[in-house]
C-alpha cells in the first residue's frame, strides 16, 4: 500500500500541473477591447471579460447604442448614469475596494470625482486589475489631480483608460496629459470625449486638445476593436478608438 501511495503521488502532482498549464498559457494571451463610445469598454481575454461604464444614452452619451452586454463583472467609476447605468449584465462594481471576480484581482481606489474634493459630484472609483498579462488602470470618471498615495496605489499600468474631454468631471486633455506622464504607461486609451457636434447640455469637447498635449507621442486610430498581446513593445503608444 505504501508503494502504491508513494507513486500515486507525483502522478496526481503530474495531472495537476497538466491543467494548471493550460490555464496559465491563457491567461497571457493578450486581450481584445471593444469601444461602446464614451467611456464603455468591453474588455475579454484570459479567460474573463470586463465590461467599463456602461451608460444609458443621456448627456454627452446622448445619441449612442447603450451598451447592453453581458460580462464577468462591470467596473463602473460611479453610479451616475453616463458611468455606472445598469443597462449591462454582470457583477457591477462601483466602490472601493479588493475584489475578486472571475479569476481577477481588482482594486477600486477612491477619488474625488471633481477638482474640488469632490463636493460637487461626490467620488469616483479609479480601477486597477491584471487581464490577459496586462496590467490595466481605469481613470474614466475624475477630475482630481492624482496624490501621491494614487501613483503608488496604480503603479506603472501597461494599458491606461482615461477621459480627456473636459467638463466638471473628466480631465481636460492637458490635465489628462499630465497623468499620462505620471504614470508612464505603454499603451494609453483616451475615452469621455466628444465626436462632432456636442450633444445638448454636454460639457466634454474632443480629443484633440489632448493629443495636441501629448504631441511627439505615437498616436494610432484603431476603430471600434482593438487587440493588444501580452507583451508590448517600450514606450507610450495612444489609441484612439471610435
Amino acid at each position: 500500500m505504501a508503494l502504491r501511495s508513494t507513486v500515486a503521488l507525483p502522478l496526481r502532482i503530474l495531472a495537476a500541473t497538466a491543467v494548471a498549464l493550460p490555464l496559465a498559457a491563457s491567461a497571457n494571451t493578450g486581450v481584445t477591447i471593444t469601444s461602446y463610445g464614451h467611456s464603455a469598454l468591453l474588455i475579454q481575454g484570459g479567460g474573463a471579460s470586463v465590461l467599463l461604464n456602461p451608460f444609458k444614452a443621456v448627456g454627452c452619451a446622448a445619441g449612442l447604442a447603450e451598451p447592453r452586454v453581458s460580462a464577468n463583472v462591470i467596473l463602473a467609476s460611479s453610479r451616475l448614469l453616463d458611468e455606472g447605468a445598469p443597462v449591462a449584465g454582470g457583477r457591477l462594481l462601483s466602490s472601493p475596494g479588493s475584489y475578486r471576480v472571475a479569476g481577477l484581482k481588482i482594486e477600486g481606489i477612491s477619488a474625488p470625482h471633481d477638482r474640488f474634493g469632490g463636493r460637487r459630484f461626490g467620488q469616483s472609483t479609479l480601477w486597477r486589475w491584471k487581464q490577459g498579462g496586462l496590467e490595466f488602470a481605469h481613470l474614466g470618471g475624475t477630475a482630481a489631480a492624482l496624490s501621491p498615495e494614487d501613483r503608488v496605489l496604480l503603479g506603472k499600468p501597461d494599458v491606461l483608460i482615461i477621459g480627456v474631454g473636459g467638463g466638471a468631471k473628466v480631465y481636460t486633455g492637458p490635465e489628462a496629459a499630465a497623468v499620462v506622464r505620471e504614470l508612464n504607461p505603454r499603451r494609453v486609451i483616451p475615452v469621455q470625449y466628444v465626436s462632432g457636434t456636442a450633444p445638448k447640455d454636454c460639457d466634454q469637447g474632443s480629443v484633440d486638445p489632448f493629443l495636441q498635449a501629448m504631441s511627439g507621442t505615437p498616436v494610432k486610430r484603431v476603430g471600434r476593436v482593438l487587440s493588444l498581446p501580452a507583451k508590448l513593445s517600450e514606450g507610450t503608444q495612444i489609441e484612439v478608438m471610435r
